[in-house]
């Protein structure tokens, strides 16, 4: 199983940047906790501040090599109908994650742009949604088969 896992903007500050919203543990930590806790797994982890480096990123989820991508698009979410095409013309399943609940936030947080084009959207649960978001990309690739 490979997963492609993407962070966009402003999550490099993850501990650092309002941690009264984000928690404090750092990208680091997320990426080191997720390999410990499955270890089967092959990540590629990527994180840029840069619309067309996430979109780079996404489109090597289309050389099969990848198994499934998980994207915390931060607040390209919103605003991003690149991203949202990149996801779109992905062959494997993607997962949108959220760490916060964007839906009791400001009220632009409310629409993603990007979720219609992905598999599923975890938001609000920290980063325990990047985990589920690994254990639905298990689930799926063996239920395909894979």
């Amino acid at each position: 199983m490979r997963i492609l896992l993407i962070n966009g903007p402003n999550l490099n500050l993850l501990g650092k940047r309002q941690p009264e919203i984000y928690g404090n543990a750092s990208l680091w930590d997320l990426e080191n906790t997720l390999k410990a806790k499955f270890p089967s797994v092959k990540f590629e982890f990527i994180q840029s501040n840069h619309e067309g480096a996430l979109i780079d990123a996404l489109q090597k989820g289309m050389d099969g090599m990848t198994d499934g991508v998980i994207i915390n698009p931060g607040a390209y979410a919103h605003t991003s109908y690149a991203i949202r095409d990149a996801v779109a013309a992905l062959k494997i399943p993607v997962v949108e994650v959220h760490i916060t609940n964007v839906h009791a936030r400001e009220e632009f947080r409310h629409t993603s742009v990007i979720a219609p084009a992905c598999t599923g959207v975890i938001a609000g649960l920290g980063m325990q949604g990047y985990e589920l978001a690994v254990t639905f990309h298990i689930d799926y690739a063996g239920r395909k088969g894979k």
